[in-house]
């Protein structure tokens, strides 16, 4: 008997998916080896910066009120006592009529109170004397303490991944070691003995298994660990082996296939055997409808089935899957940004229920434009490669027109912290 399955919104799949999110322990490793990993701490200040009065400049420290009567035809002339560079401190105090010559980053010298930059005075006597022509003001061209950051403030909260710029930030308040949240392991299997490995040649009635590297890919871009075992035979005793040993290496199973109603279509009955609560097993949406969610009471696992359509199985990943592995790292940021974009090309075909189009999105002239990649088919592998958005058509409409608004969910951006269509 084929089982009738209740669709539920994309909107309450996530939520329901977001409900049972884990959250993985923090573990702490060398700023050298937290590249894209997640704060699992707040980061402060531990000094001010600049830790001192400095030159923003190759230039002078001068005494101001020394240039007040300067003029082109009355010009200043100070002698030069001292030369420093950025790293350097001054071995005397200036005095008035004197001028350290200091270099871009090194420390104001005792006694100056202004800058006068390089190319604006005259240097003469072999550089033992310097000339201006013009009056500078108190504090001029001085980078203060602490204008930039005051020690104790809060530079990057909890949450947050790792980019250069992060990684600079920490490099420059010396943290050598970061706190992190651990990178989830996440399990990998394909199922259906139509699938042939990558390296194979093609023969009548096989195709090869596209979906596993897909999907290890996608995992890395989410920040998790894959671990790929192989292909499911389609047996139902061996199956349920298979996904009951990889269960115990994981945090969080994702397989590809057998979540349909047909003969081989094994999952359904693997979930119930291991006493796993089905979450969902049906998306209002194209493509992915068939998505299913699982989740282990006994050791708070989800298991993912996605589709083994590839475009479906990609659809349902982005969605479900990688929101879910960036969420469990404390990634605030782990839905896909969503933009309103103009579409550029005719989409007649009605939409019974949410359709996420393979799209190009391209901001140009101050908006997004958007057009759909290739053929609009579940089972089209080669749009993939040039899709960087999803096209968000609502259910319940006819068709789009060029010209007419849509959204677009932006693949492989910064993301956000909600989750909206």
């Amino acid at each position: 008997m084929v089982e009738i399955r209740k669709p539920i919104t994309v909107q309450e799949a996530v939520s329901k998916v977001m409900a049972h999110m884990p959250l993985m322990p923090a573990e702490t490793v060398s700023i050298d080896d937290c590249d894209r990993r997640v704060l699992a701490e707040d980061i402060y200040a531990d000094h001010d910066v600049p830790p001192f009065n400095r030159s923003p400049y190759d230039g002078f420290a001068i005494i101001a009120e020394d240039t007040n009567d300067a003029s082109r035809e009355n010009p200043v002339t100070l002698k030069v006592i001292e030369e420093i560079g950025a790293g350097d401190v001054a071995g005397q105090a200036v005095g008035h009529g004197q001028a350290i010559r200091i270099m871009t980053g090194a420390a104001l010298p005792e006694g100056a109170d202004a800058i006068v930059m390089l190319e604006v005075v005259h240097e003469k006597n072999n550089g033992k004397e310097i000339e201006i022509k013009r009056r500078i003001k108190t504090f001029d061209n001085i980078s203060w303490k602490g204008e930039d950051t005051e020690k104790g403030t809060l530079l990057l909260e909890k949450g947050r991944q790792v980019t250069p710029g992060v990684k600079a930030v920490l490099a420059t308040f010396g943290y050598a070691k970061v706190k992190v949240y651990q990178q989830p392991v996440i399990g990998i299997i394909a199922t259906g003995s139509e699938l042939l490995d990558v390296s194979e040649p093609l023969v009548p009635g096989k195709i090869r298994n596209s979906n596993a590297h897909m999907m290890i890919s996608q995992v890395k871009e989410a920040g998790g660990i894959p671990e790929y075992f192989g292909q499911l035979k389609d047996d139902f005793d061996h199956s349920f082996r298979a996904v009951k040993a990889a269960l115990a290496e994981v945090d969080i199973l994702i397989t590809t296939g057998g979540v349909s109603v047909g003969d081989f279509d094994y999952l359904p009955d693997i979930y119930k055997k291991l006493g796993a609560e089905v979450l969902f097993n049906k998306v209002g949406m194209r493509p992915g409808s068939v998505t299913t969610v699982a989740y282990l009471p006994d050791s708070g696992q989800l298991l993912f089935g996605l589709s083994g359509n590839p475009s479906s199985c990609f659809v349902g990943f982005e969605l479900f899957a990688g929101p879910l592995i960036k969420g469990c790292q404390g990634l605030k940021n782990r839905f896909l940004s969503l933009a309103e974009a103009t579409l550029t090309h005719d989409f007649p075909k009605p939409n019974p229920f949410h359709r996420f189009v393979r799209s190009r999105a391209a901001f140009t002239n101050g908006q997004w434009q958007s057009s759909p990649v290739g053929l609009d088919k579940s089972n089209v592998v080669t749009s993939l490669a040039e899709a960087n958005a999803l096209m968000v058509l609502p259910g319940g409409t006819r068709g789009y027109k060029s010209g007419d608004q849509v959204n677009v969910l932006l693949l492989n951006s910064e993301g956000r912290e909600h989750f909206c269509l």
